[in-house]
Protein backbone atom coordinates (compact mmCIF):
# COMPACT_ATOMS: atom_id res chain seq x y z
CA UNK A 1 0.00 0.00 0.00
CA UNK A 2 1.70 2.99 -1.35
CA UNK A 3 -0.79 6.33 -0.22
CA UNK A 4 -0.33 8.93 -2.27
CA UNK A 5 -1.67 12.62 -0.94
CA UNK A 6 -4.26 14.23 -3.61
CA UNK A 7 -5.03 18.16 -2.65
CA UNK A 8 -8.60 18.51 -0.87
CA UNK A 9 -11.38 20.38 -2.57
CA UNK A 10 -13.91 20.16 0.28
CA UNK A 11 -15.76 23.48 0.28
CA UNK A 12 -15.86 23.54 4.11
CA UNK A 13 -12.39 24.15 4.07
CA UNK A 14 -11.08 27.59 4.95
CA UNK A 15 -7.89 29.65 3.27
CA UNK A 16 -6.94 30.48 6.85
CA UNK A 17 -6.48 28.55 10.23
CA UNK A 18 -4.60 28.81 13.36
CA UNK A 19 -2.30 26.65 15.52
CA UNK A 20 -5.69 25.28 17.30
CA UNK A 21 -8.10 24.38 14.63
CA UNK A 22 -7.96 23.52 11.15
CA UNK A 23 -9.40 25.72 8.57
CA UNK A 24 -12.87 24.73 8.46
CA UNK A 25 -16.65 26.80 8.36
CA UNK A 26 -17.41 24.45 11.57
CA UNK A 27 -20.61 26.11 11.74
CA UNK A 28 -21.49 24.15 7.92
CA UNK A 29 -20.54 21.06 8.66
CA UNK A 30 -22.89 18.34 8.34
CA UNK A 31 -22.10 14.57 7.94
CA UNK A 32 -19.79 14.36 4.40
CA UNK A 33 -15.90 13.84 4.08
CA UNK A 34 -13.93 16.89 4.93
CA UNK A 35 -10.61 15.24 4.11
CA UNK A 36 -7.71 15.83 7.35
CA UNK A 37 -4.33 16.04 7.57
CA UNK A 38 -3.26 11.89 8.27
CA UNK A 39 -4.10 8.26 8.38
CA UNK A 40 -3.17 5.58 10.39
CA UNK A 41 -2.20 2.46 8.21
CA UNK A 42 -0.90 -1.44 9.44
CA UNK A 43 -0.48 -4.47 7.54
CA UNK A 44 -0.47 -7.73 8.44
CA UNK A 45 0.07 -11.38 6.75
CA UNK A 46 -2.76 -14.20 6.71
CA UNK A 47 -1.76 -16.38 9.79
CA UNK A 48 0.17 -13.71 12.03
CA UNK A 49 -0.52 -10.97 14.16
CA UNK A 50 -0.39 -6.99 13.34
CA UNK A 51 2.19 -4.70 14.78
CA UNK A 52 2.22 -1.39 15.71
CA UNK A 53 1.08 0.85 12.25
CA UNK A 54 2.35 3.95 11.00
CA UNK A 55 0.93 7.96 10.57
CA UNK A 56 0.90 8.60 7.11
CA UNK A 57 -0.14 11.52 5.18
CA UNK A 58 -3.91 11.00 4.10
CA UNK A 59 -4.36 10.33 0.69
CA UNK A 60 -4.80 7.92 -2.33
CA UNK A 61 -3.61 4.07 -1.74
CA UNK A 62 -2.52 1.36 -4.30
CA UNK A 63 -4.09 -1.94 -4.45
CA UNK A 64 -4.09 -4.99 -6.61
CA UNK A 65 -7.03 -5.50 -8.77
CA UNK A 66 -7.31 -8.94 -7.62
CA UNK A 67 -7.41 -8.44 -4.12
CA UNK A 68 -10.33 -9.69 -2.10
CA UNK A 69 -12.13 -6.93 -0.86
CA UNK A 70 -12.33 -5.40 -4.28
CA UNK A 71 -13.26 -9.05 -5.95
CA UNK A 72 -15.41 -11.01 -2.83
CA UNK A 73 -16.05 -8.13 -0.56
CA UNK A 74 -13.70 -9.31 2.05
CA UNK A 75 -13.89 -5.85 4.39
CA UNK A 76 -15.38 -4.49 7.44
CA UNK A 77 -15.46 -1.68 8.76
CA UNK A 78 -16.09 0.51 12.21
CA UNK A 79 -17.40 4.16 13.28
CA UNK A 80 -16.58 5.96 16.05
CA UNK A 81 -15.91 9.75 17.20
CA UNK A 82 -13.96 12.02 19.30
CA UNK A 83 -15.08 15.14 20.68
CA UNK A 84 -13.78 18.38 22.38
CA UNK A 85 -14.87 19.67 25.69
CA UNK A 86 -14.57 22.87 27.21
CA UNK A 87 -11.20 22.55 28.98
CA UNK A 88 -9.94 21.50 26.09
CA UNK A 89 -9.92 18.25 26.54
CA UNK A 90 -10.15 15.38 23.67
CA UNK A 91 -12.60 12.26 24.67
CA UNK A 92 -13.26 9.15 22.44
CA UNK A 93 -16.33 7.66 23.00
CA UNK A 94 -16.27 3.58 23.55
CA UNK A 95 -13.37 2.39 21.38
CA UNK A 96 -12.62 -0.59 23.41
CA UNK A 97 -16.19 -1.65 22.21
CA UNK A 98 -15.45 -1.04 18.27
CA UNK A 99 -12.49 -3.03 18.36
CA UNK A 100 -14.08 -5.82 20.23
CA UNK A 101 -16.92 -5.88 17.43
CA UNK A 102 -14.08 -5.67 14.73
CA UNK A 103 -12.54 -8.65 15.58
CA UNK A 104 -16.14 -10.19 15.36
CA UNK A 105 -16.51 -9.15 11.96
CA UNK A 106 -13.20 -10.79 11.29
CA UNK A 107 -13.72 -13.95 12.72
CA UNK A 108 -17.13 -14.51 10.28
CA UNK A 109 -15.02 -13.34 7.47
CA UNK A 110 -11.91 -15.34 7.91
CA UNK A 111 -9.50 -12.14 8.36
CA UNK A 112 -6.85 -11.22 10.69
CA UNK A 113 -7.74 -8.13 12.93
CA UNK A 114 -5.85 -6.43 15.30
CA UNK A 115 -5.97 -6.87 19.21
CA UNK A 116 -8.08 -4.48 21.20
CA UNK A 117 -5.28 -2.74 22.59
CA UNK A 118 -3.39 -1.68 18.97
CA UNK A 119 -6.99 -1.06 17.96
CA UNK A 120 -7.70 1.92 20.28
CA UNK A 121 -3.76 2.93 20.32
CA UNK A 122 -4.08 3.72 16.75
CA UNK A 123 -7.52 5.23 17.05
CA UNK A 124 -5.34 7.68 19.52
CA UNK A 125 -2.56 7.44 17.13
CA UNK A 126 -5.29 9.01 14.47
CA UNK A 127 -6.95 11.53 16.55
CA UNK A 128 -3.81 13.07 18.21
CA UNK A 129 -2.27 13.38 14.37
CA UNK A 130 -5.60 14.79 12.86
CA UNK A 131 -6.03 17.05 16.73
CA UNK A 132 -6.47 20.35 14.55
CA UNK A 133 -9.58 18.61 12.45
CA UNK A 134 -11.61 18.00 16.30
CA UNK A 135 -14.22 20.74 16.00
CA UNK A 136 -14.32 23.43 19.13
CA UNK A 137 -16.74 22.46 21.35
CA UNK A 138 -20.54 21.91 20.34
CA UNK A 139 -19.66 22.44 16.81
CA UNK A 140 -19.28 18.66 16.17
CA UNK A 141 -17.22 15.72 16.63
CA UNK A 142 -14.08 14.01 14.29
CA UNK A 143 -15.53 10.93 12.90
CA UNK A 144 -13.53 8.24 12.88
CA UNK A 145 -13.65 5.39 10.17
CA UNK A 146 -11.59 2.09 10.79
CA UNK A 147 -11.15 -0.30 8.10
CA UNK A 148 -10.09 -3.91 7.83
CA UNK A 149 -9.57 -4.93 4.44
CA UNK A 150 -8.35 -8.24 2.41
CA UNK A 151 -5.32 -6.32 0.37
CA UNK A 152 -3.12 -8.91 -0.29
CA UNK A 153 -3.75 -10.62 -4.16
CA UNK A 154 -5.46 -13.98 -4.63
CA UNK A 155 -7.84 -14.69 -7.72
CA UNK A 156 -9.69 -17.70 -5.75
CA UNK A 157 -12.10 -17.29 -3.48
CA UNK A 158 -10.14 -17.86 -0.02
CA UNK A 159 -9.26 -15.50 3.05
CA UNK A 160 -6.65 -12.81 1.27
CA UNK A 161 -2.88 -13.58 2.08
CA UNK A 162 -2.51 -10.36 3.17
CA UNK A 163 -4.78 -7.41 5.52
CA UNK A 164 -4.45 -3.91 6.24
CA UNK A 165 -5.76 -2.04 8.97
CA UNK A 166 -6.57 2.12 8.27
CA UNK A 167 -8.11 4.40 10.15
CA UNK A 168 -9.34 7.88 8.18
CA UNK A 169 -10.68 10.73 9.90
CA UNK A 170 -13.03 13.45 9.13
CA UNK A 171 -14.91 16.41 11.29
CA UNK A 172 -18.44 15.87 10.99
CA UNK A 173 -21.74 18.31 12.22
CA UNK A 174 -25.50 16.46 12.39
CA UNK A 175 -26.15 13.46 10.22
CA UNK A 176 -29.45 14.54 9.19
CA UNK A 177 -28.85 18.56 9.66
CA UNK A 178 -31.91 20.77 10.18
CA UNK A 179 -34.33 17.97 10.49
CA UNK A 180 -37.04 17.75 13.56
CA UNK A 181 -37.36 14.02 13.36
CA UNK A 182 -36.98 11.41 10.53
CA UNK A 183 -39.59 9.68 8.35
CA UNK A 184 -39.09 6.60 7.35
CA UNK A 185 -40.56 4.64 5.10
CA UNK A 186 -40.94 0.31 5.49
CA UNK A 187 -39.73 -1.50 2.85
CA UNK A 188 -41.58 -4.84 2.52
CA UNK A 189 -40.45 -5.68 -0.53
CA UNK A 190 -36.00 -5.94 0.25
CA UNK A 191 -34.36 -7.42 2.86
CA UNK A 192 -31.01 -5.83 4.55
CA UNK A 193 -29.93 -9.53 6.49
CA UNK A 194 -31.16 -13.00 6.71
CA UNK A 195 -30.37 -15.35 9.52
CA UNK A 196 -26.75 -17.30 9.11
CA UNK A 197 -25.89 -14.37 6.38
CA UNK A 198 -23.63 -11.09 7.82
CA UNK A 199 -26.45 -8.89 9.10
CA UNK A 200 -24.88 -9.05 12.83
CA UNK A 201 -21.50 -7.68 11.79
CA UNK A 202 -20.47 -4.48 10.14
CA UNK A 203 -19.28 -6.02 6.39
CA UNK A 204 -18.62 -3.48 4.15
CA UNK A 205 -20.72 -5.80 1.72
CA UNK A 206 -24.16 -5.18 4.32
CA UNK A 207 -24.57 -1.71 2.65
CA UNK A 208 -24.59 -1.58 -0.52
CA UNK A 209 -27.52 -3.55 -1.47
CA UNK A 210 -29.76 -1.55 0.74
CA UNK A 211 -28.58 1.62 -2.02
CA UNK A 212 -31.35 1.06 -3.98
CA UNK A 213 -34.19 0.70 -1.23
CA UNK A 214 -32.70 4.28 0.02
CA UNK A 215 -32.34 6.10 -2.53
CA UNK A 216 -35.91 4.89 -3.49
CA UNK A 217 -37.57 6.46 -0.25
CA UNK A 218 -34.88 9.91 -0.09
CA UNK A 219 -36.72 10.06 -3.31
CA UNK A 220 -39.85 10.50 -2.50
CA UNK A 221 -39.20 12.14 0.08
CA UNK A 222 -38.45 9.99 3.07
CA UNK A 223 -35.50 10.48 5.42
CA UNK A 224 -34.79 7.05 5.53
CA UNK A 225 -35.85 3.36 5.34
CA UNK A 226 -36.57 0.53 7.64
CA UNK A 227 -36.12 -3.03 6.94
CA UNK A 228 -38.19 -6.25 8.49
CA UNK A 229 -36.85 -9.29 8.60
CA UNK A 230 -36.28 -11.90 6.04
CA UNK A 231 -38.04 -14.79 8.03
CA UNK A 232 -41.37 -13.19 8.58
CA UNK A 233 -41.73 -10.08 7.10
CA UNK A 234 -43.81 -9.58 9.92
CA UNK A 235 -40.57 -7.41 12.12
CA UNK A 236 -38.68 -4.51 12.54
CA UNK A 237 -35.05 -4.81 12.46
CA UNK A 238 -33.29 -2.17 11.63
CA UNK A 239 -32.76 0.97 9.14
CA UNK A 240 -30.20 1.48 6.56
CA UNK A 241 -27.24 2.45 9.11
CA UNK A 242 -28.80 2.71 12.50
CA UNK A 243 -30.74 0.72 15.49
CA UNK A 244 -34.80 1.72 16.01
CA UNK A 245 -36.43 2.11 19.39
CA UNK A 246 -40.18 2.41 19.96
CA UNK A 247 -41.63 3.40 23.29
CA UNK A 248 -45.27 2.69 25.22
CA UNK A 249 -45.50 3.53 28.31
CA UNK A 250 -42.81 2.93 30.62
CA UNK A 251 -41.29 0.46 28.53
CA UNK A 252 -38.43 1.00 26.01
CA UNK A 253 -37.84 -2.31 23.16
CA UNK A 254 -35.63 -2.68 20.62
CA UNK A 255 -35.00 -5.42 18.12
CA UNK A 256 -32.46 -8.11 19.46
CA UNK A 257 -29.01 -8.15 18.23
CA UNK A 258 -29.53 -12.17 16.82
CA UNK A 259 -27.45 -12.04 13.94
CA UNK A 260 -29.98 -9.99 11.49
CA UNK A 261 -29.10 -6.91 13.48
CA UNK A 262 -25.70 -4.91 13.73
CA UNK A 263 -25.30 -4.64 17.81
CA UNK A 264 -24.25 -1.08 17.87
CA UNK A 265 -22.67 0.49 20.41
CA UNK A 266 -25.20 3.53 20.83
CA UNK A 267 -27.63 1.43 20.86
CA UNK A 268 -25.95 -0.40 23.84
CA UNK A 269 -25.09 2.34 25.63
CA UNK A 270 -28.41 4.16 24.98
CA UNK A 271 -30.58 0.46 26.55
CA UNK A 272 -28.22 1.42 29.74
CA UNK A 273 -28.95 5.39 29.81
CA UNK A 274 -33.03 4.43 29.65
CA UNK A 275 -32.48 2.16 32.30
CA UNK A 276 -31.37 4.89 34.50
CA UNK A 277 -33.96 7.02 33.55
CA UNK A 278 -36.37 4.30 34.86
CA UNK A 279 -37.60 2.30 31.95
CA UNK A 280 -38.03 -0.70 31.24
CA UNK A 281 -35.89 -2.21 28.64
CA UNK A 282 -37.05 -4.93 26.51
CA UNK A 283 -34.73 -6.50 23.88
CA UNK A 284 -37.28 -8.38 21.74
CA UNK A 285 -39.29 -9.23 18.57
CA UNK A 286 -40.95 -5.73 17.83
CA UNK A 287 -43.99 -6.37 14.94
CA UNK A 288 -44.77 -3.73 12.95
CA UNK A 289 -48.09 -3.50 14.31
CA UNK A 290 -46.49 -2.51 17.47
CA UNK A 291 -43.77 -0.12 15.50
CA UNK A 292 -47.40 1.86 14.17
CA UNK A 293 -49.09 1.76 18.10
CA UNK A 294 -46.40 3.14 19.28
CA UNK A 295 -46.08 6.65 21.29
CA UNK A 296 -42.55 7.70 20.15
CA UNK A 297 -39.83 5.68 18.13
CA UNK A 298 -36.32 7.18 17.64
CA UNK A 299 -33.21 5.86 15.71
CA UNK A 300 -30.05 5.16 17.27
CA UNK A 301 -25.81 5.46 15.80
CA UNK A 302 -22.54 6.57 15.38
CA UNK A 303 -23.79 9.17 13.11
CA UNK A 304 -27.53 9.58 14.31
CA UNK A 305 -26.79 9.48 17.66
CA UNK A 306 -30.14 9.61 19.12
CA UNK A 307 -32.56 11.13 16.43
CA UNK A 308 -36.66 11.18 17.03
CA UNK A 309 -38.69 9.40 14.24
CA UNK A 310 -41.64 11.85 13.76
CA UNK A 311 -43.20 9.61 11.11
CA UNK A 312 -43.37 6.28 9.65
CA UNK A 313 -45.29 5.09 6.40
CA UNK A 314 -46.40 1.41 6.14
CA UNK A 315 -47.88 0.62 2.67
CA UNK A 316 -50.61 3.70 2.80
CA UNK A 317 -50.63 4.25 6.45
CA UNK A 318 -48.33 7.02 8.03
CA UNK A 319 -48.45 7.12 11.82
CA UNK A 320 -46.72 10.99 13.73
CA UNK A 321 -45.13 9.92 17.09
CA UNK A 322 -44.35 12.23 19.80
CA UNK A 323 -41.30 14.41 18.98
CA UNK A 324 -39.88 17.64 20.96
CA UNK A 325 -38.63 18.47 24.20
CA UNK A 326 -40.88 16.39 26.69
CA UNK A 327 -39.93 12.92 24.12
CA UNK A 328 -37.28 10.42 25.73
CA UNK A 329 -35.34 10.52 22.57
CA UNK A 330 -34.36 14.65 23.34
CA UNK A 331 -33.70 13.71 27.13
CA UNK A 332 -31.32 10.16 26.29
CA UNK A 333 -29.49 12.60 23.64
CA UNK A 334 -28.98 15.54 25.76
CA UNK A 335 -27.96 12.87 28.36
CA UNK A 336 -25.02 10.85 25.91
CA UNK A 337 -23.88 14.13 24.03
CA UNK A 338 -23.33 15.62 27.82
CA UNK A 339 -20.94 12.51 28.95
CA UNK A 340 -19.25 12.51 25.03
CA UNK A 341 -18.46 16.43 25.51
CA UNK A 342 -17.17 16.57 29.24
CA UNK A 343 -20.50 18.15 30.23
CA UNK A 344 -21.54 15.56 32.82
CA UNK A 345 -19.08 13.10 34.80
CA UNK A 346 -18.42 10.00 33.02
CA UNK A 347 -19.46 7.96 35.66
CA UNK A 348 -19.58 4.70 32.94
CA UNK A 349 -16.21 4.41 32.02
CA UNK A 350 -16.92 5.09 28.25
CA UNK A 351 -14.71 8.12 27.45
CA UNK A 352 -11.01 7.82 26.50
CA UNK A 353 -8.95 10.72 27.26
CA UNK A 354 -5.91 10.73 24.99
CA UNK A 355 -4.18 13.80 26.67
CA UNK A 356 -3.52 16.13 24.04
CA UNK A 357 -1.16 17.93 25.64
CA UNK A 358 0.98 15.10 25.18
CA UNK A 359 0.45 14.72 21.47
Amino acid sequence: MAPSVQPSSSPLRTSEGDEKYANVKWEELGFALTPTDCMYVAKCRQGESFSDGKIVPYGDISISPCCPILNYGQGLFEGLKAYRTEDDRILIFRPHENALRMQDGAERLCMASPSVELFVEAVKQTVLANKKWVPPPGKGALYLRPLLIGSGASLGVAPAPEYTFLIYASPVGDYHKGSIGLNLKVDHKHHRAHSGGTGGVKSCTNYSPIVKSLVEAKSSGFSDVLFLDAATGRNIEEASACNIFIVKGNIVSTPPTSGTILPGITRKSICELALDFGYQVQERDVSVDELLEAEEVFCTGTAVVVKAVETVTFHDKKVKYRTGEEALSKKLHSMLTSIQTGLVEDTKGWMVDINPCQG
